[in-house]
Formats: structure tokens, C-alpha cells, sequence
């Protein structure tokens, strides 16, 4: 037992420090538990159906599949070479800093409350997270990250926001573009634009050659099984991101599925999802919004519900015991007393209002926008 135990300290002691130290981040699946309703992780709720029809095995992928890429493009209105295609929009955001970022020189910066593979990312490259603030309405502030540029290479924005749902405003987005033009990169994490179409900035990089966007089929492609993620860039930074990634990235399986996720078929099914999505969250915030723990129902823009509770704790737990699995976002700045609820059928809908109804809460103040109305961060 001591062996193992001074040889597991060994090895430990090999590792780099700032891995030493690291917390991963904890994933849905990480996270555990034994519910039958799983509404932590943003997934469609049903799996879709496909069938390979390559069958080439023995050889290895293309780096770059042609026929993705040629109709991720075409869905997205930009050009094929505009477009790189890597594991899921999470290596999107590691490729980033590898390609930018000079470890222990270099900074990123994110404002949270936000998505938390942006630190994550960054502790494992031993590149400095810089933190600005969300406003009290989780827009930018603009004249704090002004003042935090200094060192800065790269500036991700998450637009519509995990996990509060929220779209940037646009207007600053293009000021943060304008004001970090031959100095940083900026990534617009648009992981759930396929909510709000309307909102995002691919149209955009004609005009910002240091404009980076990441996509996924994991959301409403319902493929977050795939890993299957795309950045949207011009070539000169497309090229700087080939220089660092895989020789392989996506299998052939992977490829394979996702050209059928992007044909017009998979198209209309991944609208459909969309529009049905929509219906239930719009009927599910309603609904919350007549629960008596819950004192708070933000806008969203996005595949899931931000709400705030009573007592969430207590909340989480009970429908945990229930089968019912939501993500705690208690310990995210500005988000006391905050769970994030996926968007699923509308009878896991249905489960979640039943568990809830008979819940103590003092419902002192509901509203349907996210507004100056909540705590300052």
C-alpha cells in the first residue's frame, strides 16, 4: 500500500504545477447521480438516428472533412475556408490559447458569470484567467475591460450566455472588436445560436480579421454525443489554428454523422427541434413563475432557464431525490440561489413543475427579463 501510495506521489510530483493545483471542471456527467430526468447538461432530450454509411475503417480521416466543412459553410453563410472543424466547441477554445498565448506571459479574459472552460482552459496551459465583471444585467463593461486589456491576447464573449441565457449586446461586442483590433483576438462563443439565429456575428468577419467564432452540433444538432465542434474565422487565423491541431481530429464515424446533420434533411429536423424547444421553455417559464419557491425567472435565449429559488439548496436536493437532475449554479458570481434548468420534452417539463409546486418559497418578486432588478455582482 505504501508503494503504491509513494509511487502515486511520484508521479504527481512530475506534473506540471499549475496541473497540480488545477480543479477540473465538473461536467454534467461528472457530476454524477442516478435521475432518470437529466436537465444539467444543455442536451436535447432524444437521441436522433443515424446509420454510417462509410464503412472505411482502415484508413485514417481526413484532417479536414471536405464535405463538412463545404456544408457547415453553406449553413453558416461564410466560406469554406472560413470554416475549421475540431472535437466539439470545447477544443475550439484550448486551440485558441495554444496558438496565442504564451504561457506564464500571456492573459485570456472572460466575464463571468459565464461558461467555466474558459478558466478551466486556461490553468491547464499555464496562461493567466483575467476576470471582468458582468454589469448587473450580465452586459460587458466595457470601461472595466478597457482597463484590464493590458497583456490580454484573447477575449471570449459567450453570447447567448451560459448560463444565464442572456445575448450580448451587440453594439458592444462590435465596440470590444474595435477596441482590441491588432491586439487581441476575440471569441464569440455562440454554442447556442441556433436559438436566436438572428444574433450572430458570422456576417461580421469581413470586417474583423482578429474575430474568431465557435459553433456545435452538440445543442440543437441533439450530437453532443459526437463531439463535434467548428470555428468560424478568416483564413490567416484559420491557419494559424491548423499549425496546432491534431493530425486527426474528427473520426471517420464522427464525420460521417455530422455530414448528415448538415444535409437539408438534418437541417429541418435540427429547426423542428428548435421550435419545439422553444414552445417548452416558453410554457416552462411560465409556469415557473406560479411556483412558490421560485422568486426569480430569467429571459432566455438559449435551450435552457435560469431561475432563482428560496432556498436552492434545498430545491436542487429534493428533486435530485426525485430522479430530477439540474445544475447548481449557486457558487457563480452573482448567481446566490440560482439553478439552470435544460429544456427537455414536455412531460420531463411537467416533472420538474410537479416536484417543485409543493415546495415552501416566499415568491417575493418574479420577473420575465433578466434585469437591473437582480443582486449587484
Amino acid at each position: 500500500m505504501s508503494e503504491t501510495t509513494n509511487n502515486t506521489a511520484s508521479v504527481m510530483t512530475l506534473a506540471r504545477d499549475n496541473v497540480q493545483q488545477l480543479t477540473p471542471y465538473q461536467s454534467a456527467r461528472r457530476l454524477g447521480g442516478s435521475g432518470d430526468v437529466w436537465l444539467n447538461a444543455n442536451e436535447y432530450p432524444l437521441p436522433p438516428t443515424f446509420a454510417l454509411t462509410t464503412q472505411n475503417l482502415n484508413r485514417y480521416p481526413e484532417c479536414q472533412p471536405v464535405e463538412v466543412i463545404r456544408r457547415y459553410a453553406a449553413y453558416a453563410g461564410v466560406q469554406p475556408q472560413q470554416v475549421l472543424v475540431c472535437r466539439g466547441a470545447d477544443e475550439s477554445i484550448e486551440l485558441l490559447i495554444r496558438a496565442f498565448c504564451e504561457p506564464g506571459k500571456d492573459a485570456i479574459l472572460y466575464c463571468p458569470p459565464t461558461y467555466g472552460m474558459y478558466s478551466v482552459s486556461a490553468e491547464t496551459f499555464g496562461v493567466e484567467g483575467r476576470t471582468v465583471m458582468a454589469k448587473a444585467d450580465w452586459q460587458l463593461d466595457l470601461p472595466a475591460i478597457e482597463q484590464a486589456l493590458d497583456g490580454v491576447k484573447l477575449v471570449y464573449v459567450c453570447s447567448p450566455n451560459n448560463p444565464t441565457g442572456n445575448l450580448i449586446n451587440p453594439d458592444d461586442i462590435r465596440y470590444l472588436l474595435e477596441t482590441t483590433r491588432g491586439k487581441a483576438i476575440v471569441a464569440v462563443d455562440e454554442a447556442y445560436i441556433e436559438f436566436c439565429p438572428q444574433a450572430t456575428v458570422a456576417g461580421w468577419l469581413q470586417d474583423y480579421p482578429h474575430l474568431a467564432i465557435l459553433r456545435t452540433l452538440s445543442k440543437a444538432f441533439a450530437l453532443a454525443g459526437l463531439r463535434c465542434g467548428f470555428t468560424l474565422a478568416n483564413v490567416e487565423l484559420i491557419d494559424v489554428l491548423m499549425k496546432v491541431i491534431a493530425p486527426y481530429p474528427l473520426s471517420t464515424p464522427v464525420a460521417d454523422i455530422a455530414a448528415q446533420a448538415l444535409s437539408d434533411q438534418g437541417l429541418a429536423l435540427m429547426r423542428a427541434r428548435v421550435a419545439e424547444i422553444t414552445e417548452n421553455r416558453q410554457w416552462l417559464q411560465q409556469q415557473l413563475q406560479q411556483t412558490a419557491c421560485v422568486e426569480q425567472v430569467f429571459a432566455s435565449e438559449s435551450n435552457y432557464l435560469l431561475a432563482r429559488f428560496s432556498a436552492a439548496s434545498t430545491v436542487f436536493k429534493a428533486l435530485w431525490d426525485q430522479g430530477i437532475i439540474l445544475r447548481d449554479q449557486n457558487k457563480q458570481p452573482g448567481l446566490a440561489g440560482c439553478l439552470r434548468i435544460t429544456i427537455g420534452t414536455r412531460q420531463e417539463c411537467q416533472r420538474v413543475v410537479d416536484a417543485l409546486r409543493p415546495l415552501p418559497g416566499t415568491n417575493l418578486s418574479v420577473c420575465e427579463t433578466s434585469s437591473t432588478s437582480k443582486e449587484p455582482m
